[in-house]
């Protein structure tokens, strides 16, 4: 008996076989460049394409959520996956521009817990899935200090009189108002309280005040680090991987102060509209699975958001993670809901704020 199979319009044949050659031809992941993007491709992207044939094109952005916003309402989505920070996962979920996740489609730990049981405390978002844990730390350059006291706290960062040199900050309220607070002697566990009124708010800015003269201000990641290998500042916030980074790698004279780290996680989230959404999230899967989040660190000091890939981090690498015992003593958590409710406001006021 012979076979025949229904036949399909041929423009729709068309339509399917372009459809399903671009979902296996290339995927555009975007991240925030340097030192973690060329971590990331080595841990996540080459081996997706080893394994799957699919290529990673790589992007470069410099955070928020405005070119994603145009994307989506422009209705020309390029982009398919993103690395986020929690503030703009929220933010662009509850706009509409990422698409929702389900944990349950999430590989379990290879320990066999269950992904929502592995994730870290607040490492599954509606539209996002974490892959890092984080610090916004302060950095030193030891040889600027040489035969004189070292600096060791926060407090110390806003101490110009017996730490001398400019200080780099990035140019965003965020997180730089809650060090303001702390150094003015506002314990951590009230700092968001504090800064939920409009005195705790003035308060932050009056400390800002009192290095303002001597800040330099950044907005790029690998800013701080150039900033202080060119001795411009003598102590710089950053990201503690960048640090690691330049001192490990390149042998720069940096260090870290841990002393109230910010802790930050970064998501993977996929761009709402985009044309390659079931390997996006097949990408998505396979980056944020045990073994994968572990390799990483491999190549990064950042911090697997799954409990169960901690295990497989070397010890080489274990003491200069953020979430290491001995670093996160007093971490305070970044409160991205608060941040989510006021960053608007707040960025005005900040802007006005630096103009004066």
């Amino acid at each position: 008996m012979k076979l025949t199979m229904k036949k399909i319009p041929l423009t729709m044949a068309v339509v399917m076989a372009s459809a399903t050659a671009m979902a296996a031809d290339s995927l555009t992941v975007v991240s925030w460049g340097g030192a973690y993007t060329e971590s990331q491709v080595k841990a996540y992207h080459d081996p997706y394409t080893a394994e799957h044939g699919t290529k990673i094109v790589s992007e470069n952005y410099s955070g928020g959520i405005a070119e994603i916003k145009a994307q989506v309402e422009a209705g020309n989505v390029t982009w398919d996956v993103v690395d986020l920070e929690k503030a703009d996962v929220i933010r662009a979920c509850d706009e509409g521009l990422l698409v929702e996740i389900d944990p349950a489609d999430l590989p379990n730990g290879d320990n066999g817990s269950s992904s929502v049981a592995d994730f870290v405390p607040g490492g599954l978002e509606d539209c996002g899935v974490a892959n890092i844990v984080w610090a916004k730390i302060i950095a030193y350059d030891e040889s600027q200090f040489a035969g004189k006291k070292a600096p060791s706290t926060l407090v110390d960062f806003f101490n110009i009189a017996d730490f001398p040199g400019k200080r780099g900050l990035n140019k965003t309220p965020k997180v730089n108002l809650e060090r303001a607070l702390i150094a003015d002697g506002v314990s951590g566990d009230d700092v968001y309280d504090v800064l939920s009124t409009e005195a705790g708010v003035q308060r932050a800015f009056d400390k800002l005040d009192t290095i303002k003269d001597s800040v330099i201000w950044w907005q790029a990641g690998s800013q701080p680090v150039q900033l202080l290998a060119d001795g411009e500042v003598s102590m710089t916030s950053a990201y503690n991987g960048r640090i690691y980074g330049a001192a490990e790698d390149e042998g720069k004279p940096f260090k870290i102060i841990w002393d109230y780290q910010f802790a930050e996680l970064d998501f993977f989230s996929i761009v709402k509209g985009t044309k390659n959404l079931d390997e996006a999230m097949k990408f998505l899967k396979f980056a944020t699975d045990t073994k994968r989040l572990a390799d990483q660190t491999n190549y990064i000091s950042y911090a697997p958001a799954r409990k169960s890939s901690i295990a497989l981090v070397s010890d080489k690498m274990m003491p200069h993670m953020a979430t290491a015992p001995a670093n996160f003593t007093n971490a305070i958590p970044v409160d991205h809901t608060w941040w989510a409710d006021n960053q608007d406001e707040l960025n005005e006021r900040f802007n006005a704020w630096l103009a004066k």
